[in-house]
């Protein structure tokens, strides 16, 4: 009689969704290219547009998917928040450019490109102002279009926040600097994102090991930042260097209780000024 063969562990794939940008690369750089223990778990990764991830957070496409805090609004009944893996700015954030120098307070007469309806920044230039028009932009597009003249300003996100005094756009407004002078907090742009009905200790556990990735991601900065510079469309080192350091950073570990305070006041303010239909239920995964 033949001894029984040993079972194999059964592996569970978990569905992991980011946009391919410097900094999404860089936290999941551990994970990314298997260099964690993940006890029986298998991260599978797709790389889409933050627009593209909104959308299918709606249909709960992808068991962990980073996403808008402005999009969260409309899946908070799928997914919780994980309690790391957030882009947050301290006293800064999005940037409107124009073409020439012009005031914030010429906002409310122009039209303005902007990134997509569901992205933070979006929100956040509604909550300084409601008046002006909007047409929706390819985010790495918006600065050729302003300078082409086919929008009066552009709202900038990524790293074009970076270099668009380079290209001979003007500064209009910081709205990260903006909402530090109106509420004393940080700006938060994009979170992580977990389905609810994964249930509470495959929650945890996952939540566990994206941590990690994070963690071990700037422990090896070097070897992360390399990994993550094949995302970084065509910038050079030293500048995603400072697009990383921008946006993964204390708060990407651990959100704190400002970085929290920070998404519940943004989402709060939306719903007051009638953008957000609805209070949103801020739940994280402790």
């Amino acid at each position: 009689m033949t001894a029984k063969a040993e079972e194999t562990p059964e592996i569970r794939t978990i569905t992991v969704a980011h946009s391919p940008d410097s900094d999404d690369a860089f936290m999941f750089y551990g994970l990314a290219t298997n260099k964690l223990e993940t006890e029986g778990l298998k991260f599978e990764h797709t790389l889409k547009d933050i627009q593209s991830l909104n959308e299918d957070a709606k249909n709960g496409l992808f068991d962990v998917t980073a996403i808008s805090f402005h999009a969260y609004a409309y899946v908070s009944d799928k997914y919780a928040l994980l309690p790391h893996g957030a882009s947050i700015g301290d006293k800064y954030g999005p940037i409107v450019v124009t073409k020439e120098p012009r005031e914030a307070s010429e906002i409310p007469t122009m039209k303005i490109a902007v990134p997509g309806e569901m992205t933070s920044a979006y929100l956040a230039l509604r909550l300084y102002n409601r008046d002006f028009e909007h047409v929706v932009v390819p985010f790495d597009e918006i600065i050729d279009y302003v300078k082409a003249g086919k929008a009066d300003a552009g709202l900038l996100i990524h790293e074009g926040q970076l270099f668009y005094n380079q290209l001979g756009l003007h500064k209009v407004l910081d709205l990260g600097e903006w909402w530090f002078e109106k509420t004393g907090l940080p700006l938060p742009m994009g979170g992580n994102v977990i389905r609810r009905d994964l249930g509470k200790d495959l929650m945890e556990q996952v939540s566990k090991h994206l941590h990690r990735s994070i963690e071990y991601s700037m422990e090896n900065r070097e070897d992360a930042l390399a990994y993550a510079m094949q995302f970084a469309r065509d910038m050079e080192p030293a500048l995603a260097d400072r697009f990383v350091a921008m946006w993964v950073n204390d708060l990407t570990l651990d959100y704190g209780e400002r970085g929290r305070e920070g998404v519940r006041r943004l989402l709060d303010e939306g719903h007051k000024a009638g953008i957000i239909p609805h209070k949103v239920k801020i739940d994280f995964v402790d």
